[in-house]
């Protein structure tokens, strides 16, 4: 038995340090060194509830390729075990975009899959049974799988998503709003429709992230519940994984017994921890586990 299950969304994220964003038009930019490291949304969940205390399992697609093992020793330096299955499109990497006050823009190479499903139900059915809660990342091979995660959840199971910077109309995110009990979704898309959105997908708990300005706790009544914005403990280096370090706050508070509001405000805490540190492999004690 795992306290948290993600499926899908690992990958490397190649770091540019720029001068500001946008960037600035020219030819060329000097900038400080390049860093490869694991990254993506489902490596950001992941590391995030291991550094929380989680048992954690992820199960993904790889590429057999330099950046798929970078992955892989990522994982191992964590003790987070994996379910993987080759990707012969190789594995997915992003180039995010770091400004000094770290602030990001992300260029995502999906890597898109092609052909079956990876896993088959029967072996997705019993991945899902051993977890207290599942995490899905939106990739494209668990499309076909999703009617089975739902149907093989244990009673009192969990189902979260992330949309991302979703706005409300692309058909690609809805599948996985459908499934979900709880669904997460940046509000950069947004603006002012955050709360109609919402109440197209009640009885579902929906969460509207908005950075440092905190977040809108949606939880399928009819009520919206604000969580406070949360100083970081220390100066803000980077950004990228902070939503999904939220993402983990938010499962392992919930895990925990917290009431909804309770762990929203506990999330937004682990996400302004994040954003102290640079990269998603956190050291002990960075993230607050209570």
């Amino acid at each position: 038995m795992v306290d948290l299950l993600v499926l899908g969304g690992l990958g490397v994220d190649v770091r540019v340090r720029v001068p500001a964003l946008p960037l600035p038009a020219a030819d060329s930019h000097t900038v400080e060194p390049i860093a490869l490291r694991v990254g993506n949304t489902g490596a950001g969940v992941t590391l995030a509830g291991r550094a929380l205390g989680l048992r954690v399992r992820v199960v993904d697609t790889l590429g057999v390729d330099p950046a798929g093992d970078l992955v892989r020793a990522a994982l191992a330096r964590a003790g987070v075990p994996a379910v993987l299955a080759e990707d012969r499109g190789g594995t997915r990497r992003s180039v995010n975009l770091v400004d000094p006050g770290g602030q990001r823009t992300s260029l995502y190479d999906p890597r898109p899959w092609r052909g079956s499903p990876p896993f088959s139900p029967t072996e997705m059915a019993e991945l899902v049974r051993g977890a207290r809660h599942v995490h899905l990342s939106i990739m494209d091979w668990l499309v076909p799988l999703l009617p089975t995660v739902r149907a093989a959840l244990p009673a009192g199971v969990g189902l979260s998503t992330d949309l991302h910077d979703w706005n409300g109309e692309n058909p690609y995110h809805r599948p996985f709003a459908e499934v979900a009990d709880l669904v997460l979704v940046s509000g950069v898309r947004l603006a002012e429709r955050a709360a109609s959105l919402a109440g197209t997908m009640a009885p579902r708990t929906v969460v509207v992230t908005r950075g440092a300005d905190g977040a809108e706790l949606y939880p399928g009544d009819g009520t919206q519940v604000p969580v406070p914005p949360v100083a970081p403990p220390g100066p803000v280096i980077d950004s990228n994984g902070a939503d999904d370090a939220f993402a983990a706050g938010l499962i392992a508070g919930r895990l925990r017994g917290q009431p909804l509001a309770e762990a929203a405000r506990y999330a937004a805490r682990v996400a302004a921890a994040a954003c102290t540190h640079d990269g998603m492999e956190y050291p002990p004690g960075l993230l607050p586990t209570a």
